[in-house]
């Protein structure tokens, strides 16, 4: 079985500018990862150039054994869902759940092509499974924030797909809202066939026990990765974050805050 995500000695240059430095990663089948790194780290260029949308400058990626240079990235992306807090600006606000879910089938943005009965019928039962069934006829914009995270993973199971990146989702919710999505999350992850997630943040309370590891990016470079209990620690995550930490395990979640408060 092939790897779910290779990079070796992976940099991205931009401008003379190094965004990423000699990523060195395997994400191996049966793993789910969590990303945990503050704004500037690089993790939106690492997520753009996993998902196709960005070449290496320097070194050899393969996602779901696909060596880029040599396969057609568009075919690719249709193996991986993206739920991105960026994408929902992309989107056209004006367009019905259902129609949003629907272009996750084929990766686009907007509705271009028929979908076919079945596609429609697969539609409605993901929206159904994140309990938002009674939401397929209403507009984008008309949801609140945590509806419309739940409508961006329907899209990006839409697919059936293999490796599924949630890219900071909690982003913007309450903190009802942001514990009703991390028990999705958490109930994906069970379910048979899951595909492998990519959970990408910078709150370590985020991090679920299903995140059996982890990888703390820091400026471009990966300062540590490996098993999820021993990446987040209270020497690490100081060492990490540059800064004396308060940290705590509890409920099988992660909480830390600066020392000085």
């Amino acid at each position: 079985m092939h790897l779910v995500i290779q990079a070796q000695q992976v940099s991205v240059i931009k401008d003379t500018k190094t965004i990423l430095k000699d990523i060195n990663w395997t994400v191996s089948p049966g793993e789910h990862w969590a990303i945990l790194g503050l704004n500037g780290s690089g993790k939106t260029t690492l997520l753009n150039m996993v998902n196709g949308y960005l070449f290496p400058s320097k070194g050899e990626l393969a996602v779901l054994g696909k060596v880029f240079g040599k396969f057609d990235l568009r075919e690719l992306r249709k193996s991986i869902g993206w739920v991105s807090t960026a994408l929902q600006e992309k989107l056209y606000v004006s367009e019905s759940v259902e129609d949003i879910v629907l272009s996750g089938k084929f990766a686009t943005i907007g509705l271009y092509e028929q979908p076919k009965l079945e596609d429609r019928e697969f539609a409605i039962h993901l929206l159904e499974r994140l309990d938002i069934g009674h939401f397929a006829n209403r507009t984008y914009q008309s949801l609140s924030q945590g509806e419309k995270q739940r409508v961006l993973i329907a899209r990006g199971l839409m697919s059936a797909p293999r490796l599924l990146i949630l890219d900071e989702p909690c982003t913007g919710l309450d903190i009802f809202a942001k514990e009703q999505l991390l028990s999705i999350v958490e109930k994906l992850s069970t379910e048979k066939d899951a595909p492998t997630l990519i959970y990408v943040t910078h709150r370590t309370e985020e991090i679920l026990p299903v995140f059996s590891h982890t990888l703390l990016l820091r400026r471009g470079e990966i300062h540590s990765s490996g098993k999820t209990e021993t990446v987040l620690t209270a020497n690490t995550l100081s060492d990490f974050f540059e800064a004396p930490i308060l940290f705590e395990q509890s409920q099988n979640r992660f909480w830390l805050r600066p020392a000085s408060q």
